[in-house]
């Protein structure tokens, strides 16, 4: 599970700073980020392009897994608040989307990467209920700071 939603993310967060994958690249990118109310939006587009492609990739080879989802929760649950007018859904551009993913790598940082990770040898590699609630907390900060910002 960990695997291929790493590398969505990563691949999502290569969009947005180089535009590979069919992205706009940062400039663009930021030009939207303006248009949902980020100012100076290169900048937030960066932070958030840099977060998924970072996250993704941690997540993805589970390094430093806690963290790594940290990063990415922090930056769904800011795409949470944009799309939060649109209700649940993503058919109407709701939160679905966000929050689906959010839950996959809060559940990825709660049970572990694993033994097949490069976590192997530190002690969360078998999770739990409290490397779980770092993320969350973290990421949660994160997103806190930024969307006060």
């Amino acid at each position: 599970m960990r695997v291929p939603v790493g590398l969505l993310m990563a691949g999502h967060g290569s969009q947005k700073l180089f535009g590979l994958f069919g992205g706009h690249g940062i400039q663009a990118t930021g030009k939207g980020f303006e248009a949902l109310g980020y100012h100076p939006g290169t900048i937030f587009a960066g932070i958030a392009g840099a977060s998924e492609l970072l996250g993704g990739l941690g997540v993805a080879v589970g390094l430093l897994t806690p963290l790594a989802a940290a990063a990415l929760i922090g930056v769904l649950i800011n795409a949470m608040t944009v799309t939060s007018p649109n209700g649940l859904w993503s058919t109407e551009g709701g939160i679905e989307y966000p929050l689906v993913i959010a839950l996959v790598v809060l559940g990825v940082a709660t049970i572990g990467p694993g033994a097949l990770s490069l976590d192997h040898f530190f002690p969360w590699r078998n999770g739990g209920w409290r490397y779980g609630a770092f993320a969350l907390i973290l990421g949660g900060i994160g997103a806190a700071i930024v969307l006060n910002l």
